[in-house]
């Protein structure tokens, strides 16, 4: 039987494969402990599939994570919702082992975006993913990876949705909301996948480690909380594990943290994605 914590508990930033990975097991788990909405975001793409060499060939990772999602929310009280969009290491990948230009590598990632747009433009994803690398690369990789973010707030703007970046780590990111802002996107809707504690620009999304989200409790400002659990079987111990996000929601009511853990898991969603836990939750009991 599940647990009820008594609250939604989404969980922001999660992969799920199920033909590689754990799959709807985690699913299981996650709920088990009392977790009840995911927001499931594509794996990289050459992590289920080729390196992309057409804007075509990002679909199917698309439509498997679509798919999960969709299989994801029969098994939760309340729902899953895919986030898809191209990871920025692929300009790595592209640059480094396919022997693409910067320039080139970034105009491949943008039609990529272009397709995952179309996915939320039909109401198949509820927003974006996009970012720049988070460790050193070359003045014209860094050129591309900013135009490719500046590319998902551009579509971001047009579609009303939410854009997650993968980025470097930073507790200060306001120059990025502004390019958000100038391409008509409420910065607000900009998350911060794998966020610390506190952040400047963007809305973090917390890794939920103790110390990152009682710093996040405390500030009392928007959030959301994540896992970023990776499904990968060849990497078992990586990041956090689906039970997570449940378990560290009990700690912060059993610590008193009660508005935080409404913040986190019902009003800042509410905001930024434009989801209503609570009355998802209700309407699957």
């Amino acid at each position: 039987m599940s647990e009820d914590l008594g609250t939604p508990v989404l969980d922001d930033h999660l992969h799920l494969d199920p033909e590689h990975g754990r799959g709807m097991a985690a699913v299981d788990d996650f709920a088990r402990l009392g977790g009840t909405h995911l927001i499931v975001v594509n794996k990289p793409s050459w992590r289920l599939g080729p390196v992309p060499s057409e804007p075509a060939e990002f679909r199917p990772v698309f439509e498997t994570t679509v798919a999960a999602a969709r299989e994801a929310g029969e098994r939760l009280r309340g729902r899953a919702w895919p986030v898809l969009g191209v990871h920025p290491g692929l300009v790595s990948r592209l640059v480094d082992d396919e022997g693409y230009e910067p320039g080139a590598a970034g105009e491949l990632m943008c039609a990529g975006l272009d397709v995952a747009a179309e996915f939320v433009a039909d109401g198949r994803a509820l927003g974006l993913k996009s970012g720049r690398p988070h460790y050193d690369v070359s003045d014209a990789v860094w050129a591309a990876s900013n135009a490719v973010t500046r590319h998902a707030f551009e579509r971001g703007a047009e579609l009303d949705c939410a854009v997650q970046l993968h980025t470097e780590a930073s507790e200060d990111l306001t120059e990025v909301a502004e390019w958000a802002d100038d391409a008509g996107m409420d910065p607000a809707r900009v998350v911060k996948h794998y966020a610390a504690g506190r952040l400047a620009g963007p809305t973090p999304s917390v890794m939920s480690e103790r110390d990152r989200l009682e710093t996040a409790a405390e500030a009392g400002e928007p959030f959301l909380m994540e896992t970023d659990f990776v499904d990968d079987p060849e990497k078992p111990g990586m990041v956090m594990g689906p039970k997570t996000v449940p378990r560290r929601v009990r700690w912060l009511l059993e610590e008193g943290y009660e508005d935080a853990v409404r913040l986190a898991h019902v009003e800042t969603p509410r905001d930024v994605y434009g989801i209503d836990t609570e009355a998802t939750l209700s309407a699957s009991e």
